[in-house]
């Protein structure tokens, strides 16, 4: 071998393990894709950030974060999730059911991470709770099956209501099986229900107009993102319609709700951080069960209820892990 083309094959030799060590060392990123805006997501992107750290990354350190928000308009988040794919991140966290659909549709390959309210085996996310077999896994928060205790919840508080309205948000994708949910509870508690639908700031102004005019005895909330984003506006209008409501999550009550019953958001999202962590360490989304809450968490505002001129029963209020005054 002549000394020029050995000294080319020491210097392609030595420069393989280099190559490899930089490969080896590429920051790692994650797709951030959600329905609500940046500006309501500070918190959860903040327990996310939690979750990660707590199994070792550590934004801008060892894991970079691409953000994506809907700000309520759920047509963006097909293009949102195609260009995250395109962009080939190592994991897409989609934080909401409309977002994880959007993610699912537009790659097979790329591992998701969900938080979702629904049935995920039903919507087709997954193949099964143990084993969900494809490319995402996640965090359910079974908001639908818990209108029973939020429909037994109002009828201790408001022993002689009737006529519940609901408020749902059609273009999310847990809004047939949780209207399902809630007709079957409100059925087993003696309650009529009315339905309303609202997919923008104007239509719930619209649908809060209706609600005034036709009186019901309480209002129940969906569990719908953009509605839980809307926390403020539910929580004046109902305070202003004298309307006693109940919502799916304490971000309601913490905005001036009267009562919430539901999972703890925050604490969903530091489990999703958790499981993205494991995928970026090598775990497999099919091999990773999803996971489901333990724990539900009933606030109780009683500043709304006495705006209100409610008094809330003791034996509720003993029950209540969070009161606030």
């Amino acid at each position: 071998m002549r000394r020029r083309e050995f000294i080319t094959v020491l210097g392609g030799a030595a420069a393989w393990p280099l190559a490899a060590r930089a490969q080896k060392s590429r920051t790692p990123v994650v797709g951030w894709l959600h329905s609500t805006s940046a500006a309501f997501t500070v918190h959860l992107v903040a327990a996310f950030r939690k979750g990660l750290s707590e199994a070792g990354f550590t934004e801008r350190q060892n894991v970079s974060i691409e953000y994506r928000h809907a700000n309520g308009q759920y047509e963006q988040l097909s293009g949102m999730a195609a260009e995250l794919a395109r962009r080939r991140v190592d994991v897409i966290f989609a934080g909401s059911p409309p977002a994880a659909l959007a993610a699912k549709v537009a790659t097979t390959t790329i591992p998701i991470v969900f938080v979702v309210g629904l049935d995920p085996v039903a919507a087709g996310l997954v193949g099964s709770f143990n084993r969900p077999g494809g490319n995402a896994t996640g965090i359910t928060m079974i908001t639908g099956p818990l209108a029973q205790k939020r429909l037994e919840i109002l009828r201790e508080l408001l022993p002689k209501a009737a006529n519940i309205a609901m408020i749902v948000n059609p273009n999310t994708p847990d809004a047939v099986p949780e209207i399902r949910d809630v007709q079957a509870a409100a059925q087993a508690n003696g309650f009529q229900i009315a339905t309303s639908n609202a997919t923008t700031a104007a239509e719930l102004d619209e649908a809060f107009k209706a609600l005034a005019q036709n009186r019901p005895d309480a209002l129940l909330i969906g569990s719908d993102p953009f509605f839980v984003s809307r926390s403020e506006q539910f929580a004046k209008f109902a305070s202003q319609a004298k309307i006693p409501a109940i919502y799916p999550f304490r971000e309601s009550t913490d905005a001036g709700g009267l009562v919430s019953y539901g999972t703890n958001i925050p604490n969903a999202y530091r489990q999703g951080g958790i499981l993205t962590a494991r995928i970026l360490k090598g775990e497999k989304t099919a091999d990773l069960p999803v996971q489901q809450p333990t724990k539900f968490e009933l606030v109780i505002n009683l500043k709304a209820a006495k705006a209100l001129g409610l008094a809330v029963p003791p034996s509720l209020l003993s029950r209540a892990d969070d009161v606030i005054e």
